[in-house]
């Protein structure tokens, strides 16, 4: 069994996305994995999961919450606003938000799947590596 960590879920739509703990590809979660406890999955829990390569990439087989849900009004802010930095942006006077890795990421994937649905978590996976990357390079995220 792997663990991992909730990335992104959406009740609504029913599914998410689980960052292996150990690196690699996310892994796609359907709310139905979760049996009885679908409402209790929010991103940040810790998972233990098994999984399978399907034709739109990797997603679960078997999947277990390890940790209990917080209270749902501590989560409304994000904890990584608190931790962006602010840089001057070139020579002008201007300042950026310079994003966490984690953050980064999670705002990118977000984007993509709302105006992607029909990307696969490979595809995602893909893009969202190229654009941290290339984020990355221009200092828009941490190192």
């Amino acid at each position: 069994m792997a663990v991992g960590t909730i990335l992104r879920y959406d009740e609504v739509r029913g599914y998410g996305f689980i960052a292996p703990v150990e690196g690699g590809d996310d892994v796609f979660v359907h709310a139905n994995d979760f049996g009885e406890r679908r409402h209790m999955v929010q991103p940040g829990l810790h998972v233990e999961y098994e999984a399978e390569n399907s034709d739109r990439g990797l997603k679960v087989a078997s999947v277990r919450l390890l940790d209990k849900p917080a209270d749902p009004v501590a989560q409304a802010a994000p904890a990584t606003v608190e931790a962006r930095v602010r840089v001057p942006a070139g020579d002008d006077d201007t300042l950026c938000d310079v994003l966490l890795p984690e953050e980064f990421k999670r705002e990118v994937t977000e984007i993509l799947l709302q105006h992607g649905p029909t990307l696969t978590a490979a595809q995602i996976t893909q893009v969202r590596a190229k654009l941290a990357e290339h984020a990355r390079a221009h200092g828009w995220i941490e190192s």
